[in-house]
């Protein structure tokens, strides 16, 4: 499914229409350089498979795809600007290269009148992650990791992950990442430290409790 076929986005439901697709796109190739705008395709192709493999709402998932890199290669003034001008989450104004997000889901109310809390966390914790993340919020940061444009060690691993288990995916995804922060002496936000402590804390349950089911069937 292209944004060309199919002019409007509903909700799975098809109670209402959130906006038309085709604009979304318009603006992200407006807003992007070719090469970011075909990693942001990826993210919705990836996104869309995701969400119909985890019961995710399709919809949500592309919407929120489109929008969050809207913002990745604004010069750092405009972002500083903007930032001054709306709620940003604690944290996110020192570590540049993360702003992007919040500043996106600002744009998602702004530009396009999307309103849905889901759609707007997903797009503005797409980088960082965070505490008791939705599903789709899930998805959508997955996707972002293993678009088929993506390459880089370990990623090809993730993607296997991904077509068995969300949360496991994510951890190794959020492993990966903190990872390679390190080994590049880069800053680590301390909510994306968090959410992968949760995640694999939710991952080593589950296979706790498979583990003991299986010794007593």
């Amino acid at each position: 499914m292209s944004a060309g076929q199919r002019e409007n986005t509903t909700d799975e439901l098809g109670e209402r229409v959130i906006v038309s697709e085709l604009e979304l796109m318009e603006k992200a190739q407006a807003e992007l350089s070719p090469a970011r705008f075909e990693h942001t395709k990826g993210v919705v192709e990836a996104a869309e498979r995701l969400a119909r493999r985890f019961g995710v709402d399709v919809t949500k998932a592309r919407v929120a795809a489109w929008i969050h890199d809207i913002a990745r290669e604004w010069p750092q003034e405009r972002l500083a600007q903007v930032a001054e001008q709306v709620e940003i989450p604690a944290g996110f104004a020192l570590i540049p290269a993360i702003l992007h997000g919040p500043i996106a889901a600002h744009l998602a109310a702004e530009w396009f009148d999307i309103d849905d809390e889901n759609i707007q966390n997903a797009v503005r914790y797409h980088t960082t992650g965070r505490v008791g993340m939705s599903d789709l919020e899930k998805v959508v940061f997955l996707a972002d990791a293993i678009e088929r444009g993506r390459n880089y060690p370990g990623v090809e691993k993730i993607r296997a992950l991904a077509e068995q288990d969300l949360n496991l995916a994510l951890a190794e995804s959020f492993d990966n990442t903190i990872l390679y922060l390190v080994q590049t002496h880069q800053p680590i936000f301390p909510l994306t430290v968090m959410a992968r402590n949760e995640l694999w804390e939710q991952v080593t349950a589950t296979q706790a409790s498979e583990t003991h089911h299986l010794n007593h069937e």
